[in-house]
């Protein structure tokens, strides 16, 4: 496995990887179609539960310094609630989109140091009990992640499909 420069990290680094894997496996086979539909108008669709998913990947990238900018920021950016009305790219293009980034964020997370996730990182939270860093949106980032994989999973069971299979790729190194 890959070393981080920063051992604050160590837990991180899987959590991406296992990450990366769980959005292709959780997608596996889901239609065009079927990505696009809500239930009972009262969730969001996979569409945006993807893109949502993807600009968490954009901002992680961009907190740790890397100059990439999100091409459907003006659909998703920090969760951007679901509008009927806007147009939204397909499941394929986004797949597309994660796979160009991903591999960039990962990167960066190699190369951060502690006082790169040391950095103060205004979120305006406001509890005494969670810095705001570099390193805790990290783990912010990661957490939103896992619910929004969890909320694809839930999708896909309601849409009548199989259950996710663990198929890890082995050639996905990010």
């Amino acid at each position: 496995m890959d070393q981080p420069n920063s051992k604050k990290l160590d837990i991180i680094i899987p959590a991406f990887r296992a990450h990366s894997q769980t959005f292709m496996m959780v997608l596996d086979g889901i239609s065009e179609e079927d990505a696009k539909k809500r239930i009972d108008g009262k969730t969001n669709h996979i569409i945006w539960m993807v893109g949502n998913f993807l600009d968490m990947r954009y901002a992680l990238g961009n907190v740790l310094g890397l100059d990439a900018k999100n091409p459907h920021s003006d659909l998703f950016f920090q969760g951007k609630a679901l509008d009927e009305s806007f147009s939204y790219p397909s499941l394929e293009e986004l797949k597309a989109n994660f796979h160009q980034i991903s591999p960039l964020v990962y990167q960066k997370l190699l190369d951060a140091t502690d006082e790169d996730l040391d950095q103060d990182f205004p979120m305006g939270m406001g509890v005494d009990f969670f810095k705001e860093n570099t390193l805790n949106f990290v783990g912010m980032c990661i957490s939103r992640e896992d619910y929004i994989s969890g909320q694809i999973a839930l999708m896909r069971k309601i849409l009548g499909y199989n259950a996710m299979k663990y198929d890890f790729d082995k050639d996905l190194k990010y």
